[in-house]
């Protein structure tokens, strides 16, 4: 039993890596093939990057990761080994890919068509890297971190960097050049609510285990959410059951998978949106 759910965990992994290669693939072409070449950029510290790039002239891909590297120290212990192992690979690759499509002739000259096409290919790739509970941005792990301490959702804190680099982008690629970029965000930031579920939304999961305590433990260390226990009698079974309840983000799904196949792998959980959040669900879980 135990080597068929370790070779399960091995196969999720290992899908979870392609979908996140596929996904660097699909980003990177975007915005070397389609956005960079008509004067436009991503949000985040990647369109920091390619700011930097635009004014000294550094290599895209080195800048991207060396911008990113200290948002990934400073996950490291707060996001998880796993998690961190995957945005890392992600923009690892991303930054590789980045200078291999140097040698490639631009896809799109059109800027509407590069704004539409380039927003969509962007959104899929990276919906698809959040789905499987990676990253390509350092802007979305502190917008994690700042979710779990304040209460504001990821969105609004991503949001709110972007304002400040697309304002920056006013004076470095001009102001049609900057709205263009804007627009493309809003395009990829759409696709990706399709791909995964949107950044800023919340995910409301019931998980049935024989002994929650361990389980709802776990959640409180790991993810700084609060678990309500309830009790709960199998039909089948007839015994005690502990129904637990919690909410998280998109991003934390997958981390709360990988608690429950630490934990307890026999447990029983459904996952589904919520629309509306009222009220604190963080516990401020003080650093060991």
């Amino acid at each position: 039993m135990a080597k068929k759910v370790y070779k399960t965990l091995n196969w999720d992994f290992c899908l979870s890596l392609i979908l996140i290669t596929l996904g660097a693939v699909m980003s990177a072409a975007a915005l070397k093939l389609i956005l960079i070449p008509n004067s436009m950029i991503d949000g985040g510290m990647n369109g920091i990057s390619i700011i930097l790039n635009t004014i000294f002239k550094w290599p895209l891909g080195l800048t991207l990761f060396i911008v990113n590297l200290p948002f990934l120290i400073l996950g490291y212990k707060i996001l998880g080994k796993k998690f961190i192992f995957k945005a890392g690979y992600g923009m690892i690759l991303f930054s590789v890919l980045l200078e291999v499509f140097n040698n490639y002739t631009p896809l799109i000259e059109d800027t509407l068509l590069a704004t539409v096409y380039g927003g969509i290919l962007l959104g899929v790739g990276c919906g698809l890297i959040i789905k499987e509970g990676g990253c390509l941005d350092g802007t979305e792990i502190i917008a994690i971190i700042v979710n779990r301490k304040k209460s504001l959702s990821v969105g609004m804190v991503v949001l709110g960097f972007n304002v400040v680099i697309y304002g920056i982008a006013i004076f470095v690629l001009g102001i049609d050049r900057a709205l263009y970029s804007l627009l493309t965000y809003f395009v990829s930031y759409k696709v990706i609510d399709m791909v995964a579920d949107g950044l800023n939304s919340a995910k409301a999961a019931f998980i049935i285990t024989d002994d929650g305590k361990i389980i709802a433990d776990e959640i409180l260390k790991k993810l700084g959410r609060t678990v309500t226990v309830l009790s709960g009698e199998g039909i089948i079974s007839h015994g005690d059951k502990r129904v637990l309840y919690t909410v998280i983000t998109r991003f934390e799904v997958s981390l709360l998978k990988d608690i429950l196949n630490e934990v307890d792998e026999s447990s029983f959980v459904t996952i589904f949106d919520v629309s509306e959040i009222i009220g604190n669900h963080i516990k401020h879980v003080k650093e060991s």
